[in-house]
């Protein structure tokens, strides 16, 4: 069981030495990728997270679920953009190379609109080696990349794995664009709706 993810740590090296990260952890999608950064992050309850009213809605979800208020910016954002007070950053429609921002966690959509388009799946890039032991059981149902027979949990997680088969596909686009420069993606074409007019955000 544990060699058929090889596949995705092989995905996930590939991907965080092309951005210039330490590590890079393969989740099933980039609000996946968000909302377990803002429990890493272990924020004090109902903590007030700012980001742009133009965005996905997951990220916004992802902050709610996660036990947080949300305040919307009226901000022009391209590439990619900070949850603050956090460092996480929403890098969406960013995907370059040595893109990586040291001390950040850096959230990738590989969603088939995306510049690496697997069709689903994200990752989060990052030098912090204590969150990249945490993240890969809690993406994973708090297991181990080890055979369920040999595991025993120690923390609860959620089903948020990257499967082999995302990860070989990925591996395979991957290939084909890795040398090319690539171009922020507009926000203007992604069809983002203004989240503060949202009545469930408000």
């Amino acid at each position: 069981m544990a060699n058929a993810y090889s596949v995705v740590r092989t995905f996930e090296e590939e991907i965080a030495s092309f951005a210039g990260a330490k590590y890079g952890v393969a989740v099933e999608s980039c609000t996946a990728a968000i909302f377990l950064c803002l429990k890493w992050w272990n924020l004090q309850k109902n903590t007030l997270i700012k980001v742009p009213k133009f965005t996905y809605p997951g990220v916004a979800m992802s902050i709610i679920n996660a036990g947080h208020k949300i305040a919307f910016k009226d901000d022009n954002w391209q590439g990619d953009y900070q949850l603050r007070p956090t460092t996480i950053i929403d890098s969406a429609l960013r995907f370059r190379k040595d893109m990586y921002q040291e001390k950040t966690y850096r959230c990738l959509s590989f969603h088939y609109k995306k510049l690496l388009p697997i069709g689903r799946g994200g990752m989060i890039l990052t030098d912090d080696k204590k969150a990249v032991d945490w993240l890969k059981m809690a993406r994973f149902d708090g297991r181990k990349e080890i055979p369920l027979s040999e595991d025993n949990a120690t923390i609860l997680g959620w089903n948020f794995y990257m499967t082999p088969e995302q990860a070989a596909r990925g591996l395979c686009l991957f290939e084909a664009i890795k040398n090319k420069d690539l171009p922020d993606l507009k926000v203007e074409d992604q069809g983002y709706p203004d989240l503060s007019e949202w009545r469930i955000f408000r």
